[in-house]
């Protein structure tokens, strides 16, 4: 390195010098010019000239100075000067590229001056001029063949350097490029290491993430599975609660409604038809007092909530206070009844004796006719129900059975999961939204009825987050059918048998729903009637081989386990569903077509109250029913029949109600007095009030 730079420094220095600066054509061997005088034939320089003006010039001193001595040599002069004459145009021809005028002149005066010289000049000294000019040009000859060897040479040494310099340069080169590849292919190795040790680094960082990220997520899923056992906990308890709150509510309000109907037995202005002095005020106080009491625990308990277990058994020992109470008067009654009674066989006893003494004195043959014992028989009163009312319920129940047998496919899907799933949902669709019917407001209500007259539609109704439609299954709109009447049913055996005021909002919107769709009627008064046959009216009649638990199912009492269950709690069932019917009958939803008739109306509550007094009464039952129908449906048939109701009225009144007190034992007086009470009082304003809860105008601007 230190040669080659020595080399770079005095070419530097060669350049920088006086000849370096000197321009040179680099395509001198191109030029035809610069060759011209080496391929030319030989001639004289055009420095001859001035040599020969020189030699002239000292040649003619050395004549003046020897013509004086030898003055014959000097005449032959001129004529070899004039033989010796360089032609003018040769001259001219060998001048250098650069004369100008002035050196034409100069030439004009140099040959002016030989020709006078060569007249001067003896033709002796030709052969040395000719020497001369031999030597001259033999020394030019010499001198161009030496520096055209020196310049062959120097080429050489030129090429030689220049072939030099570019094989340094391409080797140099080559290092370069190998230097450059070698550093690239190092950077790259270096870029790719680092690009692996990266991707590795993110590799692992990645799956640490992923590893945090999965215990996260299952300590996550833990806690959201404990939320979740935690919140399923506490909405099992809250359910629990209520459904206690609410069974202990339906108890109290089931004691309540006792304590009213035992009050109702107590009426301080009883007077016995046997006991004129009897005094039954103390007792009646009494029953006000507890009657009062419950009422205030009752809506002490609605206001804070739930009733606890403590207000059941206060209400409980009450119910029990008023049941010795009942029973205590009772007991007073039945002790003064057995004293007048036995005071009446002793006066019938002396007025037999009396008689048989009066007897024994008259002589008169004939005896009266003695009348016989017992009761009256009763004539114009029916066993059965009519035979065009019992082909009517027969073809509901055929209607009814028909209906099952067209979804036997949902019915029986035990093993399919999807048509099980379809079952639950359409069973969903059409129970919940009977469920939340209430007399909230009208705007709700209205909610429900469009939401179960989309589901009958056709339409896609939305429960529990799911969308649900009766066109999911080619058996769905009959199953939906089925369960939606089915479902009325049991809200009227269940909550209007508590709630006396539900029947009226249950009932327009069935009334509504059968205007539009009239197979859920037919349907709905199917189950009505093999629930409570007393709706048809119809007493059932034993069959032979039919067993007593088959039997009390069909007169409506629920039996399980060989246990029937009690009368109070059959009797309240009965009621809730006659309090059901009656309120449909008079009710129509207020948005439907008025123009057309009723599909279930008065005429048909018409018809059942005057087959229901054709009928021998039931001890307990027909008085109960008798009194729900007239309280909820009293009003509209009134308004309806006029004339012909109040002789109705006049007729249970005198003819129906003795009867029933014919079949009706001491124990079963409640529901009878409290339809002797009705009666009596609305004969007396002539007016049946109307029923408590029933549906006002304003209710549906709410």
């Amino acid at each position: 390195m230190e040669s080659w730079q020595l080399r770079f420094d005095t070419l530097e220095a060669l350049r920088l010098s006086s000849k370096g600066q000197l321009s040179y054509c680099s395509r001198w061997q191109e030029d035809e010019a610069a060759l011209e005088g080496c391929v030319a034939p030989v001639e004289l320089s055009p420095y001859c000239g001035w040599v020969l003006d020189s030699l002239s010039g000292q040649l003619a001193q050395e004549i003046t100075s020897s013509g004086t001595s030898t003055p014959k040599q000097s005449t032959p002069l001129p004529k070899r000067a004039s033989e010796e004459k360089i032609p003018p145009g040769s001259h001219r021809s060998s001048s250098p590229p650069s004369s100008t005028e002035p050196s034409e002149t100069k030439e004009n005066d140099h040959l002016s001056l030989l020709e006078i010289n060569q007249e001067v000049v003896p033709t002796a000294l030709s052969s040395k001029v000719a020497k001369v000019e031999g030597c001259i040009r033999m020394y030019e000859e010499i001198h161009r063949l030496k520096a055209k060897e020196r310049l062959r040479q120097r080429q050489e040494e030129q090429e030689q350097m220049v072939r030099a310099a570019y094989a340094q340069a391409s080797e140099q080169l080559k290092r370069f490029d190998e230097l450059r590849e070698l550093k690239r292919h190092q950077e790259f190795q270096e870029l790719q290491e680092v690009m692996e040790k990266s991707s590795k680094e993110a590799q692992g960082q990645q799956e640490k993430l992923k590893e945090e990220h999965r215990h996260r997520a299952k300590i996550l899923n833990l806690k959201l599975r404990e939320a979740e056992q935690q919140r399923q906990r506490q909405e099992e308890l809250e359910r629990l609660r209520k459904e206690e709150g609410q069974e202990r509510l339906r108890r109290l309000y089931s004691i309540q409604e006792e304590l009213l109907q035992l009050n109702q037995q107590i009426d301080p202005n009883y007077r016995h038809k046997d006991l004129p002095r009897i005094d039954l005020s103390a007792y009646s106080n009494r029953g006000n007092q507890i009657c009062g009491l419950v009422s205030g625990l009752i809506r002490t308990t609605s206001e804070k909530g739930f009733p606890t277990q403590a207000d059941v058994a206060s209400t409980e020992r009450a119910l029990q206070e008023m049941r010795g109470l009942i029973s205590s008067m009772q007991q007073e009654i039945t002790a003064a009844l057995e004293e007048k009674k036995r005071k009446d066989e002793e006066e019938k006893k002396q007025k037999q004796k009396e008689l048989e003494q009066k007897e024994q004195m008259k002589n008169q043959t004939p005896a009266p006719a003695q009348q016989l014992g017992g009761k009256q028989q009763k004539e114009g009163l029916q066993v059965k129900t009519e035979e065009s009312i019992m082909q009517w319920y027969q073809q509901l129940q055929d209607a009814a059975e028909k209906c099952v047998a067209a979804f036997s496919e949902i019915g029986n899907c035990k093993g399919n999961t999807e048509v099980k799933k379809i079952k639950t949902n359409l069973q969903k669709a059409a129970t919940i939204p009977v469920s939340q019917i209430s007399s909230i407001s009208g705007s709700k209500l209205r909610e429900v009825f469009d939401k179960i007259n989309n589901l009958l539609s056709g339409k896609p109704v939305q429960t529990e987050g799911q969308t649900v439609s009766v066109t999911q299954h080619p058996q769905g709109l009959e199953f939906v059918y089925y369960k939606l009447a089915e479902k009325f049913v049991k809200h009227g055996e269940g909550e209007v048998s508590f709630h006396h005021d539900s029947a009226f909002p249950i009932a327009v919107v069935l009334s509504g729903i059968w205007e539009l769709h009239p197979r859920v009627g037919d349907i709905f008064l199917a189950h009505l009637h093999k629930k409570c046959p007393y709706s048809v009216p119809f007493y059932p009649a034993r069959k032979e081989g039919t067993s007593m638990e088959e039997y009390q199912r069909i007169l409506g009492y629920e039996v399980h386990d060989s246990k029937v269950e009690e009368q109070d709690h059959f009797l309240k069932r009965m009621s809730g569903m006659i309090r059901l019917y009656a309120a449909i009958i008079q009710l129509r939803w207020p948005y439907g077509n008025k123009q057309g008739a009723h599909p279930h109306g008065l005429s048909y509550g018409w018809r059942w109250l005057a087959q229901m007094l054709n009928l021998e009464p039931l001890a307990d039952v027909t008085a109960m029913l008798l009194l729900d129908f007239l309280e909820v449906c009293g009003n509209a048939l009134m308004k309806q029949y006029g004339i012909q109701f109040w002789k109705t009225m006049f007729f249970i009144q005198k003819s129906y109600i003795p009867r029933i007190e014919a079949v009706t034992s001491s124990g079963q007086m409640g529901g009878l007095s409290r339809l002797k009470n009705f009666v009596q009082k609305c004969l007396k304003a002539e007016e049946i009030p109307l029923p408590k809860g029933i549906l006002t105008p304003s209710f549906w601007r709410t």
